[in-house]
């Protein structure tokens, strides 16, 4: 289309409805920054839950962009959560159209940085990666701070870290932590046979991860002289486990202020499949109202302070001049219970404790500033809508939805419900007010026949209109039996349609609708 008729056409829309719309009325490209946050709960952003957790720059960049109010993560065939979660926002596949569990990313599953590196960008990489190398080095021009491929100490304070290795190969023994030495500059040192697993560090051990991260992130944007625009994936590791923040942010949440969930309870009520695992030996069962207390305050702590190094990276768009024309995502990977439901990890399909994420589109190049979006959308999503705004193409490998439809005002939605899986364990589906979780636990593993048997099966309905926190089940009530049998018809289809089926669990033992 010509391009002064293309922008009469946008300039008679926005005449007419009082939209914004991106990008087709700007002349250059805007830089992309993607935050990426680990294990960051919706309510993890005070902005969005009312919650006690201190974020004002999060919450300004709610103020000053797009919230996404109902974005979640479709779900995993791994505890590691975050892995397929990474899959899907590199992607823009959902859950059932990945490689196996999501670790390798073919070379048809084309990546955000690649799509960006073929429309001029120059794409960089900072922070945590959880896929195969050679996805990594094709994704992007740069990178440095890389995490997550090969060491790990448990420990962000003594976090293994990469340089950027072109030819993809970054062996274990280029692993290097950041310490402090003797006169406070941080100096790069080996891992050694005495760096014992954590968390034994502490802000005077060295540089914490989510403030290398922001540091690497502000120098870039400072130093950034190209012409062409930048696409920088920022991935902190914060607020994952071990929960760590310096001593000023943790002082800041005293146990005797911390207001527990309306979903907080001792232990989770019945096996849910998955109970056994790292998250949830965390801490010890039953969990006490002090044990929640201490977790979510830590928990609260380090978000505290990732949000301080947010504002790092924020601050140096604006002092180079890059804010107004740059497009800045943010989104978390998962939810996380600490307490909720008496589960400490994320290996579940409630809504905060596991799919629920923060997803905010801010920065100058944002359209509708303050505009809250409540269609539904996954993490697979945020590729074309992002790639929509800035006037990218979608490559066909993508399978997620834009939702710019919905932020120009043509549509309420992209889509009426969602579905959800965790392994072979746990099924959901979301519509309107209400979500249908099944559960199916398998026991007593026959050698001879190569099958379980049916353990248990358990079935929750929640109304979400007056029931947010998924604390009362309706599914044994007579005056629900109607709406159970049509939701648990519709998520039926809802598998049928993602071909959610047992090679989808790549060495699980048994499939969800086998037993189901």
């Amino acid at each position: 289309m010509d391009a002064l008729v293309k922008n009469i056409i946008f300039s008679i829309v926005f005449l007419f409805t009082g939209v914004k719309l991106y990008p087709q009325t700007r002349n250059t490209k805007p830089n992309v920054l993607v935050i990426y946050t680990d294990d960051h709960r919706y309510t993890g952003v005070h902005a969005f839950g009312g919650r006690d957790v201190i974020t004002p720059n999060i919450d300004a960049l709610a103020k000053d962009g797009l919230t996404f109010t109902n974005t979640y993560l479709m779900g995993a065939f791994s505890g590691a959560t975050c892995m397929p979660s990474r899959a899907m926002l590199h992607t823009g596949r959902h859950l059932f159209a990945l490689e196996g569990k999501g670790y390798n990313l073919p070379k048809e599953h084309y990546t955000m940085g690649e799509i960006f590196q073929k429309a001029g960008y120059r794409s960089h990489i900072i922070g945590k990666w959880h896929q195969d190398k050679k996805s990594l080095v094709r994704s992007f021009d740069s990178g440095e701070k890389i995490m997550g491929i090969g060491a790990y100490l448990t420990d962000h304070y003594r976090m293994p870290l990469w340089d950027w290795d072109k030819k993809g190969k970054f062996p274990k023994e280029s692993a290097y932590l950041l310490t402090y030495n003797s006169k406070g500059k941080t100096v790069k040192r080996s891992i050694d046979e005495n760096d014992k697993k954590g968390p034994i560090g502490t802000e005077k051990t060295g540089p914490h991860t989510s403030e290398v991260f922001a540091d690497a992130a502000a120098d870039y944007i400072s130093s950034y002289k190209k012409k062409v625009p930048f696409f920088m994936y920022l991935a902190f590791h914060a607020p994952h486990d071990p929960r760590q923040a310096p001593k000023e942010y943790q002082q800041m949440y005293p146990l005797e202020n911390i207001v527990l969930t309306p979903s907080y309870m001792l232990q989770h009520p019945f096996d849910n499949g998955d109970m056994i695992l790292r998250d949830e030996a965390l801490a010890p069962w039953p969990r006490t109202k002090q044990v929640a207390k201490e977790h979510l305050a830590s928990y609260y702590a380090i978000i505290t302070h990732l949000d301080a190094q947010i504002g790092k990276v924020i601050a140096a768009l604006k002092k180079s001049g890059k804010y107004e024309n740059t497009l800045i995502v943010l989104a978390g990977d998962s939810g996380l219970a600490v307490g909720n439901h008496g589960l400490m990890g994320k290996q579940s399909l409630y809504d905060e404790d596991g799919i629920h994420v923060p997803f905010v589109i801010s920065g100058g190049y944002a359209p509708n500033k303050g505009q809250k979006v409540g269609a539904y959308s996954y993490i697979h999503d945020i590729f074309p809508t992002i790639c929509d705004m800035v006037d990218v193409e979608v490559p066909n490998s993508v399978n997620g939805k834009s939702l710019m439809p919905v932020i120009n005002g043509a549509q309420k939605e992209i889509r009426n419900n969602t579905y959800h899986a965790y392994k072979q364990f746990q099924r959901a589906y979301r519509k309107g007010n209400y979500k249908l979780i099944e559960y199916v636990r398998a026991k007593n593993y026959s050698k001879q026949k190569g099958e379980f048997e049916v353990g248990s099966r358990v079935t929750q309905l929640f109304d979400f209109k007056n029931d947010p926190w998924e604390t009362t089940n309706l599914a044994f009530l007579p005056e629900y039996q109607k709406l159970l049998v049509q939701m648990q018809t519709e998520m039926k289809q809802a598998a049928i349609d993602f071909k959610d089926k047992q090679e989808n669990t790549l060495g699980e033992k048994y499939d969800f609708w086998e037993f189901y």
